[in-house]
């Protein structure tokens, strides 16, 4: 990738800085493909689908890291969505495939933090970036929790710290 095109691609965020392909090794992968339901009338996705793909890639990421979203719901944690940022370089249209990369970055608390980046299957194309914070509460309550179930913070733990 050209110094032009990583320059073009930057995001104002601590968490995203140099979009480019080595930026993203060892993150979560989930594929996408642009279908007519996803699309305003002229065949572009609709800026909110992209939200959908969002949540969808950090559920399905939290799944393959042990942590089964209607499991932590049934333990009455929930973690909604209280920042998001999200940068849109270039459109997706009507029957395009791209892959959804997703990482989970800093853990602090009961906040978690996750960071994205869509590009096109051959990497040449970046078509958003974004960084999403969640927090831990309880459902019953309709609280923060002040820390989170045990075995879901292990599970993060082990996330962020592979090599523990």
């Amino acid at each position: 990738m050209s110094e032009e095109k990583v320059n073009q691609y930057s995001l104002p965020t601590s968490t995203i800085t140099n979009p480019s392909s080595s930026t993203y090794e060892n993150w979560f992968e989930y594929s996408v493909r642009v279908y007519p339901h996803h699309t305003d009338h002229a065949g572009i996705v609709w800026h909110g689908t992209y939200i959908t793909w969002m949540e969808e890639a950090r559920v399905e990421y939290l799944r393959t890291c042990g942590i089964n979203y209607a499991d932590l719901v049934a333990l009455g944690c929930d973690l909604p969505v209280v920042e998001l940022s999200i940068r849109y370089h270039r459109s997706l249209q009507l029957g395009t495939t791209a892959i959804l990369k997703t990482r989970m970055g800093d853990l602090s608390g009961v906040r978690i933090n996750f960071d994205y980046a869509l590009e096109s299957e051959d990497t040449q194309e970046l078509y958003l970036t974004a960084a999403v914070t969640v927090v831990a509460i309880d459902r019953e309550r309709g609280k923060i929790m002040r820390q989170l179930p045990v075995n879901v913070k292990d599970a993060l733990l082990k996330i962020t710290n592979p090599m523990n």
